[in-house]
């Protein structure tokens, strides 16, 4: 039996931004979940993972990392020694340097097939953000950090006003347009953006300000993730599916499930991170969806599970339901 793939999340951002706080605010709430973390801090000492008190999940280092990525070959290798252990992680936390590119680290994740990306968070100083966009040395740089992610986390809100915390989130929404947006306090932001399973409503732990603001015509603002499952006994066409899965609601933070295709005889597995769709035939051991789902029969029957995980906006369901039967085969 293949072992089920771990989820896997890369935290990045740049220097200062609040990556460390958020992570050791993860690990005070592990909700039981085994933590890796592998952390890769710019220089010859990884302060970072000195820094990060839970010693109660396992804290791996890589030192010296950079913007080009020639963390590449250690990290293989890390990933690789995570993914041989007889008891493996629930998650994989993998903290990027603040002057690394977090996709191109996620990028080289998605390489081993003992992983599967759950999400790209980054976190953003809405306090500096103005200047660092506008710095010829850096700006460049911290775009590509944020055009990547799937959220985004909003730090240092308190050190500003609310007028300029609107203003970041408007600029941030421009470069990111897709992902979901979380204000953090001292890290505070929902747990299920990193644990693959989310409860029916998730809120963010420790305080009940801040929340998530979807961009776009309705800018609507939310205090929780949810979740929705889809079924059906009819099989999809695999383009059609494809392109659905290509066109989620913004703020949608994860789908997976498993799928029966007309061009496939067999379970089809898929996952969809941000714009990244990937559709392939069902491991033994697949993962199972979220909300408890019991799927092991929908790989014996002709019946496919959809799970969508996110900041819905109303009608943002009903939209890919329609969308999903517009899908199937005649």
């Amino acid at each position: 039996m293949t072992p089920a793939a771990i989820p896997m999340v890369v935290v990045g951002g740049y220097l200062g931004s609040g990556k460390t706080t958020l992570l050791n605010r993860l690990l005070g709430n592990t909700e039981g979940q085994r933590v890796a973390v592998l952390v890769n801090d710019f220089g010859e000492i990884n302060v970072d993972a000195a820094l990060i008190r839970s010693r109660s999940s396992d804290v791996i280092q890589l030192e010296n990392g950079c913007v080009c990525c020639s963390i590449g070959d250690r990290l293989v290798q890390a990933l690789a020694a995570v993914g041989e252990r007889v008891q493996r992680p629930d998650l994989l936390v993998i903290e990027a340097s603040g002057v690394s590119d977090p996709t191109r680290i996620a990028q080289v994740g998605m390489l081993d097939a003992d992983f599967r990306l759950n999400a790209v968070v980054v976190t953003v100083d809405v306090s500096n953000i103005e200047s660092h966009l506008r710095d010829p040395m850096i700006g460049d740089m911290l775009r590509r950090q944020i055009a990547g992610a799937t959220a985004l986390v909003l730090t240092k809100c308190d050190l500003v006003g609310a007028q300029d915390v609107e203003e970041a989130a408007e600029w941030l929404a421009e470069i990111a347009p897709r992902a979901a947006q979380f204000r953090a306090e001292m890290g505070c932001i929902p747990s299920s953006v990193f644990f693959d399973e989310a409860p029916r409503v998730a809120r963010p732990f420790g305080h009940d300000g801040g929340g998530w603001k979807r961009r776009g015509s309705d800018a609507l603002l939310h205090d929780a993730i949810s979740s929705f499952f889809h079924r059906t006994t009819r099989r999809f066409h695999k383009q059609r599916l494809r392109q659905v899965l290509r066109e989620l609601p913004a703020g949608t933070l994860r789908a997976k499930g498993l799928v029966h295709v007309l061009e496939k005889s067999s379970a089809q597995e898929f996952h969809v991170v941000a714009d990244r769709v990937r559709i392939a035939d069902a491991a033994a051991s697949a993962v199972h969806p979220a909300d408890a789902i019991a799927v092991a029969d929908a790989v014996d029957a002709v019946e496919s599970v959809l799970v969508f995980i996110g900041c819905f906006a109303p009608g943002d369901e009903a939209l890919v339901r329609a969308r999903l039967d517009g899908a199937l085969a005649a």
